[in-house]
């Protein structure tokens, strides 16, 4: 078997294992979920009227629920992939990976299990959390195909992105509590940047925070997507942010996943 066969075949048995696990204890992963969802359903049925009034677009939440659901979702790729933080670390800690490291399986095809893993299971929360927002009144009426795939296209790479981050962050994690700690910033940074408010509206001296941050031109990029609103520079930055998170993520799991075990 050639050495890329035997990559593709670990690959797809530590992908299933991965699956297997998220399926058969899906706790973190509702839990993550529920984080967006409840977020969603607070900001629009009790502070709808309100923030859209202080955006001025009168008192109608239906403005306000279009402007929240494309920063909901990226919301939730961050959340998802917290659960990714999690798993690794486990596997790190309980023994199995220093198990995986004496068998004659392709080394790559453990991070790549975790990795394809997270962002299938990222790409299903977004597609409930959207309906979630299409069921309480969000829609895209003026997208056309190309730019609804581009928008999956965007969410996809951001997943691809922050799950490399996450699997660093849960292979240098003594344990499951702390990858799960250290993994925070992956749900806070959207609550800082312009997912909620729009960057104009935060103190002069908050602003830089909000705007320079990968979070903030994803969300305008995807808005722009669904929503027609101005992209501008932003959708580079989202790329930039996405390819700049992938190449950090991928070298620091690499490097964590070769070192020897002490």
């Amino acid at each position: 078997m050639s050495t890329l066969a035997l990559a593709v075949r670990d690959s797809s048995t530590m992908l299933r294992r991965n699956l297997l696990h998220a399926r058969r204890y899906p706790s973190m992963t509702l839990n993550l979920l529920l984080t967006p969802i409840m977020l969603l359903l607070l900001f629009v049925y009790v502070f709808g009227d309100v923030m859209s009034a202080g955006m001025g677009g009168g008192a109608d939440r239906s403005a306000y629920i279009a402007y929240l659901v494309p920063g909901l979702l990226l919301m939730t790729v961050g959340s998802t992939t917290i659960g990714t933080a999690v798993s690794v670390s486990n596997d790190m800690t309980e023994g199995i990976i220093a198990r995986f490291r004496t068998m004659a399986i392709h080394r790559g095809s453990v991070l790549v299990g975790h990795v394809v893993g997270s962002v299938l299971q990222s790409v299903a929360s977004v597609v409930l959390v959207g309906a979630v927002g299409v069921a309480i009144g969000f829609r895209s009426v003026d997208a056309t195909a190309l730019e609804w795939l581009a928008a999956f296209g965007l969410l996809t790479l951001f997943a691809l992105a922050l799950t490399w981050i996450a699997v660093g962050m849960g292979m240098v994690s003594p344990n499951a509590e702390a990858a799960s700690n250290n993994a925070m910033p992956l749900i806070f940074l959207p609550l800082i940047s312009s997912a909620f408010v729009p960057v104009d509206a935060m103190p002069g001296w908050f602003q830089p925070v909000a705007e320079y941050q990968p979070f903030t031109p994803a969300i305008e990029t995807l808005r722009g997507l669904l929503l027609g609103t101005e992209i501008g520079v932003n959708g580079w930055l989202a790329l930039g942010w996405c390819l700049a998170l992938s190449v950090l993520g991928y070298f620091w799991s690499k490097s964590a996943f070769d070192r020897d075990p002490k």
